[in-house]
């Protein structure tokens, strides 16, 4: 399996109502490739079976979305996922990997 592909396949894991950052995705593949995970993210072709709206930035913030920041929000906000100032609450509402 490539990158990509383990990449939406953990991804997947993470329910409605939560989110996990790029740092917490590439550490459940046991790689510091950050950055690489956010590229998988843009390149996600199973949206929105693979939840890649899902991942946002370690500090909370929302980072990007292949299909605008608005949509982004859109969706996370339809979960239940409360959004304040462009940021999301990483204590409430982030997804831990065992």
């Amino acid at each position: 399996m490539n990158f990509n592909e383990n990449c939406y396949q953990i991804l997947r894991k993470v329910p409605k109502g939560k989110v996990t950052t790029y740092k917490a995705l590439a550490e459940a593949m046991d790689t510091k490739a950050y950055r690489a995970v956010g590229n998988a993210m843009n390149k996600n072709p199973y949206a929105p079976q693979v939840p890649c709206h899902r991942v946002i930035n370690a500090n909370g913030r929302l980072g990007g979305f292949a299909s605008g920041l608005k949509n982004k929000i859109k969706i996370l906000r339809s979960e239940g996922i409360e959004i304040i100032n462009d940021k999301i609450d990483l204590n409430k509402y982030e997804f831990k990997f065992k």
